[in-house]
């Protein structure tokens, strides 16, 4: 098995995700981490229905294992350029602790990173979760997979997000033709959403 940490910013970032999320093997893919922003009330309840939802479709029926993390949003919309700067930082601070220092203190789990894989697909606040992964890699602590999907919304240039990640994703998927560079390192797939 792989345990699986899925990103979900709100309205259509999750909606994405989640539905990138619902076409995995829930019996290959577990356990799965859910981490939504402070918050976001809607985010995860719509996680907890998918749970729900593909437990009822197992015939097999295994209590579902996963678990639902909140971090700090590292800026709100329309949120002022200068009061950004504090709130990034606690969001940081939150993610370090979400992917470094929990692993490192669960009991039977010492090297092993909070999760095998983590997608993404957009929302601010998953550069900071990058950054997090990024430190546990500058120094050698374990760190996931990261597979980066940029946004359906996005048909012909990259998102700022998607700027900023991309180089850092071990991975970066596309939804459209017009995304993909000459000589590139993007991952065209169609519409995966």
């Amino acid at each position: 098995t792989c345990s699986v940490a899925i990103f979900l910013g709100s309205g259509g970032h999750t909606s994405e995700a989640l539905k990138l999320a619902s076409a995995l093997d829930f019996s290959r893919y577990s356990p799965r981490t859910y981490i939504v922003s402070e918050g976001d009330t809607l985010s995860a309840q719509k996680a907890h229905a998918l749970e729900h939802i593909k437990a009822a479709e197992d015939d097999h029926f295994i209590r579902p294992q996963y678990t639902l993390s909140t971090v700090p949003r590292a800026r709100r919309v329309h949120q002022s350029l200068f009061s950004t700067p504090p709130n990034a930082v606690k969001s940081l601070l939150a993610c370090v602790y979400l992917v470094s220092i929990c692993p490192l203190v669960k009991k039977g789990a010492f090297r092993q990173p909070f999760a095998d894989l983590l997608i993404i697909n957009g929302p601010g606040t998953c550069a900071i979760l990058c950054a997090a992964i990024l430190l546990n890699r500058l120094i050698g602590l374990p760190s996931p997979r990261v597979i980066y999907v940029e946004s359906f919304a996005r048909v012909k240039s990259l998102s700022l997000s998607g700027k900023l990640l991309y180089h850092f994703a071990d991975r970066f998927v596309v939804q459209w033709p017009d995304l993909v560079q000459p000589g590139g390192r993007e991952d065209y797939r169609g519409c995966l959403v």
